[in-house]
Formats: structure tokens, C-alpha cells, sequence
């Protein structure tokens, strides 16, 4: 099978090009901006694979993305790619606008002209794999405003959409016109919702790798408002496997919820990875004590929890690694590739694989 994968020289994406290299026969042309949050040190692992091939393409360049599908004949699309720091969606939303929906629909509509022009069989075939996020939900009673005798909700594939950020308004939409693509033009179109992940070649802005690299430089943990804020965290490599699973297996027209079943409030995540810290790398003071609390983002939400109870059961897929275990495979891998850690922050690899 040959996958057209968009953005995967970010995070997640990277994962899933690593997955599908290293543990199927498959073919995967990557096609990334490499915006500050893609870099193609993350691919070092594969990108001597004869089945792997980048393209330097913007998803909102209408006649780059028909060039390399008429150029590739992929037989799938992963799409991936998005601008997806809330943080950065509230100071500057229009970047978020136009990748994470004009981008999707111009995706969508060389998809849509590549697929028609497919023989029977592998327009049968064809799938376009939308991957969002749960944010598009809003947020989940939080414990503490909830009845002691009640069952807290969770996020179902059927949940109503509610976002709260322009990042997640941007997702719900892009959501929205996958779906409709669907409907209205019959485009074979499959779309998944994950919770919040973490792990390797995370890049630096997110919660987990930036209080590793703040704890090792000895600078200030920041957290937002009381840290009560909880997550479903889910290891990149348990939702790459996934995704493959939901590529080759899935439902058209389905969507499938992904979580790591692990809920923990901010404060907690923070707290452990500084236990982990102070065994792996032990100073004289703990590392908890640079803990320092910030002024709450506006529109934060409380609480997310995924059930991921139709993946596991109509698919098969569940997550391999406890929070504790890839958490302290994270801690670990951000320790020993301090290299990456700089160049992906100061972009020097990037420029030296494309000649700048």
C-alpha cells in the first residue's frame, strides 16, 4: 500500500512514518512545510528507507498537492498535518484558520479530483483518514464540581462538538468538511479523535518535554492556574499503532474516539515527572521545588476523557504503555537526545537536509 501522510514531520505524524517504515511494507510519501513544529530529524530512522519519500509541500498549494498525487497514485491519505498549540491559536489564530481549514479543504478537494479519476477497484478502496483531537468536544465535569455518587462522562464518538479555543474551532471545522465530503461527494473518508499525547521528539512548547528541559536547566515548572486541569494522556507510538489499525481496518464513513485511559491533573504529571528526575538525574535540591504557578489561559478547559471502547472492541487496539511506563520512557529519551532537543528548537538539522 502506498499512504500520502501530510504533516508527518511533526509529532505525531513522525511516529506514524516510523511505524508504518519499521513495522509493515508499506510505502509512505511525507509531504510537510516544516513549519517550527516539523522537523526531519525525527525521520532520521527511516529516511534512508527506499519506501519512504519526503515532499516539502503546504497543504494550502492546491497545485503542489495535485502534482504529488498525480506524480505518487497513492492508495491512502493520512492527514495529519495542523497547527495545533492553543497558546499560540489565541495570540495569532489566522495561521490555524488557514492550515487547519483552508488547508483541509484544499486537501480534500485534490483528493476528491485524484480519487474520481481512480479505476473502480481502487476508488473502492481509497480511504482519506482525517486525525483530530478531543478538544473539538469542549471539556468534561471536572471531579470536583460533581456529585460524589455519579459516574464522570466521558467523550463519545457521538459527544456533540463545544470547542473552546480558535485551535479546536479550527479542528471541529475541519472535521466537519471531511464528514461533509463524504456526504455530499462520496469521498471515502474515515476521522479519529485522540486525547492529549506525549512522548519522544515531542517539540519543546508542550507540557511534558518543556518542564523535562526547564527542570534540567533549573529553570521555573510554570503551570497554569491551581494545575487541576485534567488530561487523558496517550503515548504517540500507542496512537500511531492505532491509526494504522483504523487506516486498514475502519469503517467509512466511522469515527473512532483514541485514549490512553489515563486521567491525571496537571499538577500531577509535573509532580511525577520531577520524581523521575530526581532519581535519574538527582541535584541537591528537588526538582518539585521550581514549581511555579502562572496565571490561567482564557477559555482553559477543565477537564477531557476519552472512551475509546468502540476502537478496542470493533478494532482490537489498545494502548501498550501505562502512563508510568511512557512517561519514564519519555523522561528517558529526553535525557539522552539533548542534540535534538537543540536543533529542533533552533532549526539547524532542518536546514542542512534541505541545502539552506
Amino acid at each position: 500500500m502506498k499512504i500520502l501522510g501530510t504533516g508527518g514531520a511533526g509529532f505525531i505524524g513522525s511516529a506514524v512514518v516510523r511505524e508504518i517504515i519499521n513495522n509493515t511494507n508499506d510505502n509512505v510519501i511525507n509531504i510537510d512545510k516544516l513549519t517550527y513544529a516539523g522537523n526531519l530529524e525525527s525521520l532520521t530512522s527511516v529516511d534512508n528507507s527506499d519506501r519512504y519519500t519526503f515532499e516539502k509541500v503546504d497543504i494550502c498549494d492546491r497545485a503542489k498537492l495535485d502534482r504529488v498525487f498525480k506524480e505518487h497514485q497513492p492508495d491512502v491519505v493520512m492527514h495529519l498535518a495542523a497547527e495545533s498549540h492553543v497558546d499560540r491559536s489565541i495570540t495569532g489564530p489566522a495561521t490555524f484558520i488557514e492550515t487547519n481549514i483552508i488547508g483541509t479543504y484544499t486537501l480534500l478537494e485534490s483528493a476528491r479530483e485524484y480519487w474520481n479519476t481512480l479505476d473502480s477497484e481502487k476508488k473502492n478502496t481509497f480511504r482519506f483518514h482525517h486525525i483530530s483531537t478531543d478538544e473539538v468536544y469542549g471539556d468534561l465535569v471536572h471531579p470536583d464540581e460533581a456529585p460524589d455518587d455519579i459516574e464522570l462522562p466521558m467523550f463519545l464518538e457521538t459527544t456533540s462538538y463545544a470547542p473552546s479555543s480558535p485551535y479546536s474551532s479550527s479542528k471541529a471545522a475541519s472535521d466537519h468538511l471531511v464528514r461533509a465530503w463524504l456526504r455530499t461527494y462520496g469521498l471515502p473518508t474515515i476521522v479519529t479523535n485522540c486525547s492529549n499525547n506525549y512522548g519522544p521528539y515531542h517539540f519543546p512548547e508542550k507540557l511534558i518535554p518543556l518542564v523535562i528541559l526547564n527542570a534540567i536547566a533549573g529553570k521555573e515548572l510554570p503551570i497554569y492556574g491551581n494545575g487541576d486541569q485534567i488530561r487523558d494522556w496517550l503515548y504517540v507510538e500507542d496512537h500511531a499503532r492505532a491509526l494504522y489499525k483504523v487506516l486498514t481496518k475502519g469503517k467509512v464513513g466511522e469515527t473512532y474516539n483514541i485514549g490512553g485511559h489515563n486521567e491525571k491533573k496537571n499538577i500531577e504529571v509535573v509532580k511525577e515527572i520531577c520524581k523521575i528526575l530526581d532519581n535519574l538525574l538527582p541535584k541537591a535540591t528537588k526538582y518539585e521545588d521550581q514549581i511555579t504557578f502562572v496565571s490561567d489561559r482564557p477559555g482553559h478547559d477543565r477537564r477531557y476523557a476519552i472512551d475509546s471502547s468502540k476502537i478496542q472492541k470493533e478494532l482490537g487496539w489498545t494502548p501498550n504503555e501505562t502512563f508510568e511506563s511512557g512517561l519514564a520512557k519519555t523522561v528517558e529519551w529526553y535525557l539522552n537526545n539533548q542534540t535534538w532537543c537543540k536543533n529542533v528548537k533552533d532549526g539547524s538539522y532542518q536546514g542542512e537536509r534541505l541545502g539552506l
